[in-house]
């Protein structure tokens, strides 16, 4: 389909050559026909790697529900999706203007998975459209729009707004927040709260010119807010993920997960935190990616500091097909995870371990498989089953990421020598630099003549969620990005 057809166009042409029995039938007439009418009518919006797997659950996972509409502004996308369903016996009808299928009032809920610019834009006209809304992570490109997604919930709250942070679900972490409740706990204090991203990413190549628009891709949906920039990569769904404009690297990918569960164990803070450093780069080769590969990320809550880390090199010599590497905790080696360190101990992932690295206790699984089944009984309970579920706690998650990687493009190449300097006197954070150094000579990469970014320290002002001092004006430039009239968000 060239890129430049109209939704309607698409639509027609759909209807002309889709194997569908049931085409002629009336929509209403279809939906009656698939379930119960107490099921919450849900359509998926963006049906790619992440989308279909919510379609999958829809299908065949969770109950009280049906799967109705598929959404993409890739006609495949949706097109394969609609077939799975057909296969099935159900009918699901297609779209690839989102803002066609909000004004449909058969349908009860969305789920987004679109890339990254269009979640908060979609999240917040689903719920003027009167949808229940549940928004992959992260909920926002942009710590601006992360917080008129959650004004936007805050207005509708007879809708249920939430976030796709599975872990909020998760019976292992629940178990762990309550066990932090004990000041007189077996471990002592907490001191610190670390999360890990620890995921190979191959370099995603290099083109030597814009690259044509996929067929059967509405170039003008899919960019969305952003401008119809020259697709520069090869591949193009997934790898936008590493491009600024549309994606936030795994920092704003994997990352939202464990930000947030680093975040809830520190007692879920109300506000985001008032400082932010990010030291880093993309090592090992070069792509058209402008993302960092390698990251660490200081926050600055009072009194528990946060770190994230992000490792997208593999275990050594460059070999994508060994392992990742793993931060070590008595018997345990956590890729992608958490890490809490006590007084008198740890607790890595769900087990806990004294300072000899002795398990001392372990907690129940730290998955959240239930998570989408919660978003429909919530909608059935005219109530969030969490507060932890809030698009208002995506928006803190998200934006932790989006703060570090503002430090991150504002930030200087140094060397190594001037980065370890400055974290003198920050053990936890030395330590960390270390060991981020140690694995790019794992890679073969001299880390001594490596140009690590030393990002810029920045203040920020947790109440009118902008940056302050001498950088305040390009980082609150990253606070909010422009937007196409067409696309813009008004709350």
């Amino acid at each position: 389909m060239p890129a430049h057809r109209s939704p309607a166009t698409s639509r027609r042409r759909f209807l002309r050559t889709a194997a569908l029995g049931a085409a002629a039938v009336p929509w209403s007439t279809r939906l009656r026909a698939q379930g119960a009418n107490s099921d919450v009518r849900v359509a998926v919006i963006g049906t790619g790697g992440q989308g279909s797997g919510h379609v999958g659950r829809l299908l065949k996972e969770t109950k009280g529900c049906r799967f109705v509409a598929a959404c993409d502004a890739d006609y495949n996308a949706s097109e394969r999706n609609r077939a799975v369903a057909a296969e099935l016996g159900l009918n699901a009808q297609t779209y690839i203007d989102y803002r066609k299928l909000l004004e449909n009032k058969d349908i009860d809920a969305v789920i987004i998975a679109t890339p990254n610019h269009l979640h908060s834009l979609i999240g917040i006209a689903a719920l003027q459209a009167g949808k229940h809304v549940y928004v992959e992570k992260p909920v926002s490109h942009n710590i601006w729009e992360g917080r008129q997604l959650a004004i936007a919930a805050a207005k509708y709250p007879n809708l249920i707004a939430m976030h796709g942070m599975q872990r909020r679900s998760s019976a292992g972490w629940a178990e762990v927040a309550e066990f932090l409740k004990d000041p007189n706990g077996p471990l002592g204090k907490l001191v610190l709260s670390r999360g890990l991203c620890y995921k190979k990413r191959d370099n995603i190549g290099k083109v030597d010119g814009p690259q044509p628009v996929p067929p059967g891709v509405d170039y003008n949906l899919w960019s969305g807010p952003r401008e119809m920039l020259p697709i520069l990569r090869k591949r193009f769904h997934y790898d936008w993920h590493w491009q600024w404009p549309y994606g936030n690297g795994d920092i704003g990918n994997q990352g939202p997960h464990q930000l947030d569960v680093a975040r809830w164990v520190i007692g879920d803070p109300a506000e985001l935190p008032s400082e932010v450093l990010c030291v880093g780069g993309r090592f090992g080769y070069e792509d058209d990616a402008t993302t960092a590969n390698t990251q660490i990320a200081f926050f600055n809550y009072d009194p528990v500091p946060v770190i994230f880390e992000v490792r997208g090199l593999p275990e050594k010599a460059m070999d994508f097909k060994l392992g990742t590497p793993k931060f070590r905790v008595g018997a345990s080696g956590i890729d992608v995870g958490n890490i809490l360190h006590f007084e008198g101990g740890t607790i890595a992932e769900n087990v806990a371990y004294d300072t000899e690295g002795k398990r001392v206790r372990k907690f129940e699984e730290m998955g959240g498989g239930s998570h989408q089944q919660n978003f429909i009984d919530a909608i059935k309970a005219g109530k969030l089953l969490s507060e932890g579920h809030s698009a208002l706690t995506g928006h803190h998650a998200a934006s932790l990421a989006h703060m570090a990687n503002i430090s991150y493009r504002l930030g200087k190449e140094s060397t190594p020598a001037e980065v370890a300097d400055k974290l003198k006197g920050r053990a936890a954070a030395l330590e960390t630099f270390e060991r981020m150094q140690q694995h790019l000579g794992d890679n073969g990469l001299d880390a001594a003549t490596l140009k690590p970014v030393w990002g810029a320290a920045l203040s920020f002002d947790p109440k009118a969620e902008l940056f302050t001092g001498d950088l305040a004006e390009p980082a609150n430039a990253l606070v909010r990005e422009t937007y196409r009239e067409e696309f813009s968000i008004k709350v």
